[in-house]
């Protein structure tokens, strides 16, 4: 966890040791199951468009559906004829610190008339560095100290995000980025498309597509102090949402239900209460054979001492690397000393029962 030091982040650790609180457990709900989110290769990124042909690729083994969601309000259950019913797909990009969503929804339905929260909404909390604890100033043991706009500015949403999506959005944002950071929302940290075809009131058939950047530090004086929440394989995020169905724009505030993945109404503004997702791996299907790839680190810039990892994939029984400098190793990870300043071209050979790959580097492995 990447820790951004604060008056109020300070004022937390004053505030929990007069009140005799512990520290936050990363705990999650549903502890029994995890969830899996779908590695996508790099060639074949999905396109925010609204087109769910990028998402043919997923396993049904990765569908969240309706029928696992918990209505907390008694008001229904998920089989009632209103309830909307939903599929959601979450896929990631090794290498990329993003998260890509498509989310289906068909409902009798659907309400989206008004220009606020009146919306049917899509409500999702991300916690990618499972740090757990509160994410909305409502919950923050900071409040009572500092009040509630210091709470907000300094801590709302700083460590875990919440996304109200709004379901169709017309005439308005894709979402609220529940926060002062509202910069999340926007490119280069996300992105959406929809697409349906019905009025206000009327059923129909609802497509959204979108990414968005999950984040150990989000704050709000921008991006500048931004830390994101570093994506890789088999890496456990906490993540929940909520399904909010309104079925009649004259009811006012009150909403026809509201379905949770996590098992906690509030969820939406305590970490702890998400569920687990992991960052799966390729599917074997998608995997190639055998491929080259390594990476480096300078270890000692002074003696020029520079320490190289096999990144391959698949089978491999040999390798073999050639240190641009007229000197080699048969060491899956070696570690070499150049003799000379100069940029050099590195190259791995590796060889398994599916062949033989090479992988050359151009003047990446520079020393001085």
């Amino acid at each position: 966890m990447n820790f951004i030091l604060s008056r109020a982040a300070c004022l937390l650790g004053v505030c929990a040791f007069i009140l005799g609180a512990p520290p936050q457990a990363r705990a999650l709900d549903r502890t029994n199951e995890v969830f899996k989110i779908f590695q996508f290769p790099a060639d074949q990124i999905p396109r925010i468009d609204g087109d769910t042909n990028d998402w043919n690729m997923v396993p049904e083994s990765y569908v969240i559906g309706t029928d696992q969601l918990v209505e907390d309000f008694g008001k229904h259950q998920v089989t009632d004829a209103s309830t909307p019913k939903i599929r959601l797909k979450v896929g990631w990009v090794k290498g990329l610190n993003r998260l890509y969503f498509l989310y289906e929804a068909d409902d009798d339905y659907w309400d989206f008339s008004e220009p606020g929260l009146h919306n049917d909404t899509f409500e999702l909390v991300v916690d990618g560095d499972l740090s757990g604890g509160p994410l909305i100033e409502k919950f923050s043991p900071a409040k009572p100290l500092i009040g509630q706009w210091e709470t907000y500015f300094t801590l709302h949403g700083t460590q875990a995000q919440n996304y109200h999506i709004f379901t169709p959005s017309a005439g308005k944002d894709w979402c609220m980025a529940w926060g002062p950071a509202q910069w999340t929302k926007e490119l280069p940290y996300a992105n959406a498309a929809q697409k349906y075809d019905f009025k206000p009131g009327e059923p129909g058939h609802y497509v959204l597509e979108f990414w968005i950047t999950p984040f150990d530090y989000a704050g709000a004086e921008g991006p500048q102090r931004a830390v994101e929440s570093v994506l890789k394989e088999n890496k456990l995020i906490g993540m929940s949402f909520a399904l909010i169905d309104y079925d009649d724009v004259r009811s006012g505030d009150t909403n026809n239900g509201f379905w949770n993945l996590s098992r906690h109404h509030t969820m939406y503004g305590q970490a702890d209460q998400l569920c687990g997702f992991k960052l799966m791996p390729l599917e074997p299907a998608l995997q190639k054979k055998l491929a080259a790839q390594w990476s480096f680190q300078v270890v000692d810039m002074d003696r020029r001492l520079v320490a190289f990892k096999d990144l391959s994939v698949g089978e491999i029984k040999s390798w073999h690397w050639d240190f641009g400098d007229g000197e080699t190793s048969t060491d899956a990870n070696p570690i070499h000393t150049y003799k000379n300043p100069d940029h050099y071209v590195v190259v791995l050979e590796v060889e398994g029962p599916a062949g033989k790959s090479r992988r050359a580097k151009v003047w990446d492995v520079a020393v001085k």
